[in-house]
């Protein structure tokens, strides 16, 4: 299976690396506004191809994703001094218009992951933007809170002892401050957290709690406090993505995507728990969320809502 990749920065690469690295796909095309970037990069990561498995990554254009199955949109603008975040909103749905359309006038079939900050209204915009070009929001799939969720698993799964993989617990809403980490329905292979830490008496109380809750919630800051930007993770999030949907694994993932009604906020793009498989975005799954939760939740969406109606009302 080919994939796309459009922006060669750091997360577009990364992400590159990462589907070579984890046998996601067979071919890899990057194309960026910059062609020796996009050359540049690809030609690092083939360099690697020896260590990891067979797949060819190329610099290249449009025409090249005819035949791919997904392409990752990495790319957008930073944000300028002086510059409004309405100001460079307007300038990232430009870049994310002209994607598409070239995009859909090879291959209209394909399914698009974004990756570019703010992924759930970025994620609004492009799901708009492809229903003029006959493109269903099945197959406009943000990243959301997937790393998030990865965030949450990892640090619980250290303090409890357990491999991430066996720690099931989500992070719903927007990918950003708002976002809510649902403690409710936490379970360790199928064990309750509660029941789990009780019968290997693990020390767990609210500061500990919040310790975790930190740890997830701003752990971009303090990364980009530290190195100047993220990845790493986010190249591990769209990996996994495309591994699903290219191998259609029909695994459940908290991807960004449009939803008629969230607590209800109408018309919204945001995270919670869907199926992911070799269509896209097989629907969203239901998930018991207890009464805090539930606020939480509104109110995430009613911040990434206002987000979208300062954008359309322009």
């Amino acid at each position: 299976m080919k994939v796309g990749i459009i922006g060669s920065g750091m997360v577009g690469a990364t992400s590159a690396y990462a589907i070579m690295m984890r046998k996601a796909a067979s071919d890899i095309v990057l194309i960026d506004a910059n062609p020796k970037r996009a050359v540049a990069e690809a030609q690092d990561i083939m360099h690697a191809v020896p260590f990891a498995s067979a797949t060819d990554v190329f610099a290249g254009n449009y025409s090249d994703l005819k035949d791919a199955k997904i392409v990752v949109i990495a790319a957008g603008a930073n944000q300028k001094p002086g510059e409004t975040r309405l100001m460079l909103m307007e300038k990232n749905a430009s870049i994310m218009r002209d994607i598409i359309s070239h995009t859909a006038e090879v291959n209209p079939n394909i399914i698009f992951l974004v990756a570019t900050n703010p992924v759930d209204i970025i994620t609004h915009i492009c799901i708009d933007i492809a229903k003029e070009f006959g493109i269903p929001s099945t197959r406009i799939i943000g990243s959301g809170t997937t790393l998030d969720t990865a965030r949450f698993r990892t640090l619980l799964g250290l303090h409890i002892g357990v491999d991430p993989q066996h720690v099931h617990a989500y992070v719903l809403g927007e990918h950003g401050d708002s976002e809510v980490l649902c403690w409710s329905n936490v379970d360790i292979g199928g064990v309750p957290l509660e029941d789990f830490i009780t019968h290997r008496n693990i020390d767990f109380n609210d500061d500990i709690k919040n310790k975790i809750d930190d740890g997830v919630r701003n752990a971009a800051y303090k990364i980009i406090e530290g190195k100047g930007s993220t990845y790493y993770g986010v190249a591990g999030a769209i990996a996994k993505l495309v591994e699903v949907i290219n191998r259609d694994n029909r695994a459940v993932l908290t991807i960004s995507a449009l939803k008629d009604d969230v607590e209800g906020v109408k018309n919204v793009t945001l995270s919670l728990p869907h199926l992911i498989g070799g269509e896209g975005d097989l629907g969203v799954l239901p998930i018991k969320l207890n009464v805090k939760e539930k606020m939480l939740l509104k109110k995430s969406a009613e911040i990434i809502r206002s987000k979208i109606d300062e954008y359309e009302s322009k």
